[in-house]
Order: C-alpha cells, then structure tokens, then sequence
C-alpha cells in the first residue's frame, strides 16, 4: 500500500521550546520530523548541525527526515546517519556525483532523498529514479521558511509521478514549503506522498489538530 505521510518541519518549531514541541509532534499523528540543515553556503541562512540532530533524535519517538541544503553533503552523510538522520536528503543542485552521492546514503542504511529546487526540471533524475527512495520537491526557494507556496509544482509534481510510475520505481514524493491544510488535497491529488508542513503546523492555535487534519486528507488517498 503507498502511504502517505506528514512530517512537520522543525525549522518552525519555537527553539525556546524544542523538547515540549517534539513531545507535541511525538503525541500526534505526524508520521516524520522533518530536520532542515543550512550551512550559509548553498542557501543563505544557517541552522542545525550534527550536535543539535543527535539531540533532537534522543527526543524523537518518530523518524528523523534530514534534509541537507549544503554543499559537498557527500563529506557529511556518515555524521548525520549517526546523528540519528533515518532519511537522508541531498540537492541534485549540490552534488557533481549524484549517482555516487546516492550510493553512499543507501551504504549507511538511511533512505536516500534528492532534492531539487523550483528551477530544476524533474528529467535530472530519470537516470537515477529507481535508486531514489524520497524526491523533494522544494515549493519555495529553499532558506527560509514561511514563504508562499510556487505554484508550478502542482504541475511538475505531476511530471515526477509519471516518471516514477513509468519506471514503476519505489521513490516517494515529497513537497516542502508553504504546504497546509489550503492546498494539501491538491497536492495528493498531483502525486505527492509526504507533506512537510511548517509554519501551518506550530503558527496553528491547536497543532496536534492541524496535523490530524492533514493525516486525515492524506488517508483518503493511501491505497
């Protein structure tokens, strides 16, 4: 059965309060944290390192979807694996060995992620497709959150699932930035498999709420 999941983003969690907004997300029907690592050089902003995802993989009851927006990720894959990262995304934009960059995320155990920015076509990744476990697609430029949504993704997430199921390959896809409960039906329906949600999810009065409410879009469309 395809399932599909939420992974709220802790880039929007409130950093004064990480213990008590992981605790949230463990209690509720989110499926993946989602971990986005910045190093000021691929993207304009700087987040989590190693010390703080090993921190955050102690308190996770859920698995850790570590979303690497830096450059030369292949220097780092086996520290993040053993920070705790259970998926381990790279950008296709950020490796000159994308095929070999896959290759040693699958040798750690973790499930390899490629993902790709607004102005990259999908055909990147028709010769690698069926070694891919997750695509994300970024929706937003990545850096920052809080943006609003592209809407060209719709379209292009579209193109992905014909060429996933064209090559009857395993990989998931997964949309990042500007994703709530505004748009996730047509997101699912486009061919998307797991949501990562930010700011909808802890800008919300009742997050524990706003995820079941995403979950609940997302059961209609497991099968």
């Amino acid at each position: 059965m395809r399932q599909h999941l939420i992974a709220p983003s802790l880039l929007a969690a409130d950093f004064t309060r990480l213990a008590e907004e992981m605790q949230m997300v463990n209690r509720s029907e989110a499926d993946w944290f989602h971990v986005d690592v910045m190093d000021g050089r691929f993207v304009p902003n700087i987040t989590f390192g190693m010390f703080i995802v090993e921190a955050m993989h102690r308190l996770a009851e859920k698995p850790l979807d570590v979303h690497l927006m830096i450059v030369e990720p292949e220097k780092y894959i086996q520290e993040f694996r053993k920070a705790g990262a259970a998926v381990i995304t790279v950008h296709a934009e950020a490796c000159t060995h994308l095929h070999r960059t896959i290759g040693q995320i699958r040798e750690t155990g973790a499930m390899a992620g490629v993902a790709l920015n607004p102005h990259t076509p999908v055909s990147v990744l028709e010769n690698v497709i069926e070694d891919i476990d997750l695509v994300c697609l970024m929706s937003v430029n990545p850096g920052f959150g809080g943006q609003k949504f592209i809407h060209q993704t719709l379209q292009k997430t579209r193109q992905l699932r014909e060429m996933i199921d064209t090559a009857n390959a395993k990989a998931r896809i997964e949309i990042d930035g500007g994703v709530g409960l505004h748009n996730a039906e047509v997101l699912l329906q486009a061919g998307a498999d797991v949501l990562v949600a930010g700011n909808s999810v802890f800008g919300a009065q009742d997050p524990v709420a706003t995820i079941a409410a995403l979950k609940a879009f997302s059961a209609v469309f497991d099968r």
